[in-house]
């Protein structure tokens, strides 16, 4: 009977301190809404000494972090860790809603249809939604079909490596493709050796090739550069 006991015991004092790893964030989320940003940061710095496994605490993280694509690696961090964590959901909600700011529509499809298979009581489905269904002015998303033409004048991509061995080319572009990213592979002769470049993304301004340049970077784990659409 005592052997008994100090079993259960013995798994008391193991569990607890997992389950004590989650913090409860909604006071804090609540202390954002109320622009009181910089007060939950100064206390989040101390929160994650106690509780450096919390999910929930990452996403706070994510929801204080001011630039775009270091808030979507974080998100992206708390999909790959903790898939079933209570905010999940909400960080797959908030890498989606970015890639389709950005106008990356295939990418964010696939990110929806995500969140729809893997979260399907999610109410960040129905948010979704309303991208794919209607815009503000209630006109259809800018989302074109294959037999619409793109009179868009798109200047830059981002070179994202340059291989001499076509199959290295192959496996990233083929990396970007399952993420629903559109890229090409061109050849490029310096100095009498052929180089097979691989360019992804297509935009009309610098300033949002740089913002993709810093999430494929971060995802891929690659050094991209923006360089110029060559005509």
């Amino acid at each position: 009977m005592k052997t008994t006991t100090q079993f259960f015991l013995f798994l008391f004092l193991i569990i607890i301190p997992t389950l004590a790893q989650e913090v409860d964030i909604i006071p804090y989320l609540k202390q954002i809404e109320q622009g009181k940003n910089e007060e939950v940061k100064s206390q989040l710095s101390e929160l994650k000494k106690d509780y450096p496994k919390s999910a929930n605490l990452i996403f706070l993280e994510g929801v204080l972090t001011e630039n775009g694509q270091d808030a979507v690696a974080i998100y992206q961090n708390i999909l790959d860790k903790y898939p079933k964590s209570a905010y999940a959901d909400a960080a797959l909600y908030r890498v989606y809603s970015y890639y389709f700011a950005l106008g990356l529509y295939n990418t964010a499809d696939k990110l929806f249809t995500k969140l729809k298979k893997d979260y399907p009581e999610s109410p960040y489905i129905k948010m979704a939604s309303m991208n794919v269904t209607t815009t503000e002015d209630n006109s259809t998303p800018p989302v074109k079909t294959v037999d619409q033409k793109d009179e868009t004048i798109y200047k830059y991509t981002v070179q994202a490596g340059a291989f001499t061995n076509k199959d290295n080319a192959a496996a990233l572009q083929k990396e970007f493709t399952a993420a629903g990213m559109k890229s090409v592979v061109t050849e490029k002769n310096v100095g009498g050796t052929i180089f097979n470049v691989v360019c992804v993304g297509q935009f009309s301004g610098r300033n949002e090739a740089e913002d993709f340049k810093q999430i494929v970077n971060t995802q891929f784990s690659i050094s991209g550069r923006v360089v110029e659409i060559e005509k």
